[in-house]
């Protein structure tokens, strides 16, 4: 006998749509709902700001430019002190990064072999708003990225209507 399957709710779909961008970004619940807040306030449509926002994490960035092969690979680089932000050493994952900002990796985290091979092929392919330095292996935020550019399919406007009822 074979099992029928039902349409999805509303809910569901919204709910599977907020659960994608988590485990994509790898944030708990708390951080998706600051960002949400924070995207709210805004000019810009609220689902294009969170996206930005998501985008421009410290931990994504690593990940884009190609230094990590997963977002949590990127987080544990960011947390054990091996970038360096604007000639700092920097440690919080969810530091938002600004136009015009360099990230670079410490030379002796470079002999790293995840970041080796990560380099040699990244997971993406860098995106446009990155400007990559290959003599330097070093990344600078040439402009902010747009909504689109998020490397997978995405309907935003569906975690915007998740979250409007609970916040």
């Amino acid at each position: 006998m074979k099992a029928t399957r039902r349409r999805k709710s509303d809910y569901g779909v919204k709910l599977q749509e907020k659960q994608k961008l988590r485990f994509n970004y790898g944030l708990t619940e708390r951080q998706m709902r600051r960002l949400i807040i924070e995207a709210r306030k805004g000019s810009e449509p609220t689902g294009d700001n969170f996206l930005q926002l998501l985008e421009r994490r410290l931990d994504n960035v690593i990940f884009r430019a190609g230094f990590a092969p997963t977002v949590i690979a990127a987080r544990q680089l960011v947390s054990h002190r091996h970038v360096i932000l604007n000639g700092k050493s920097v440690n919080i994952p969810s530091i938002r990064v600004k136009l015009g900002d360099e990230i670079s990796l410490k030379d002796t985290s470079l002999k790293i072999s995840m970041v080796i091979e990560t380099l040699a092929r990244p997971a993406l392919e860098r995106p446009e708003w990155l400007q990559w330095n290959e003599a330097e292996h070093l990344i600078k935020v040439a402009h902010l990225p747009d909504a689109d550019q998020v490397p997978f399919p995405i309907d935003v406007q569906q975690v915007v209507e998740y979250y409007s009822n609970r916040i």
